[in-house]
């Protein structure tokens, strides 16, 4: 399975990839990437048809990397061509991936609640 960096990420999608995070509703709310699109480890068998690749693989992210490293495993077996953000939401964040803090009011570096 192939894992890459928040870096290598933020090219690809600059490129037309698409990011899936794969993280539940609640999580999503707290902190999420502005470009992912939520299709939760809990839907996933029902929705895992609306994961499509462009010209590149599907890039995968939850919160730390082995809920999406599962994902990105079962997207193979279905023909998806699909990759892992190592490190997930958390490498994402630390090394400097925009996000979205959907509950947080011009919060802008405030760690979210519930680490």
């Amino acid at each position: 399975m192939d894992q890459i960096t928040t870096d290598q990420a933020l090219a690809r999608i600059a490129a037309g990839a698409r990011l899936y995070d794969v993280r539940e509703q609640h999580e999503w709310d707290e902190v999420h990437a502005p470009q992912a699109t939520l299709v939760p480890t809990s839907e996933f068998a029902e929705r895992w048809t609306e994961i499509e690749s462009a010209d590149q693989p599907a890039i995968v992210v939850c919160h730390s990397g082995m809920r999406s490293a599962r994902v990105v495993q079962a997207l193979e077996q279905q023909g998806v061509p699909a990759v892992n953000l190592s490190g997930g939401m958390v490498a994402w964040e630390a090394e400097g991936g925009p996000v979205v803090r959907p509950g947080a009011h011009d919060a802008a570096g405030e760690r979210g609640h519930g680490h």
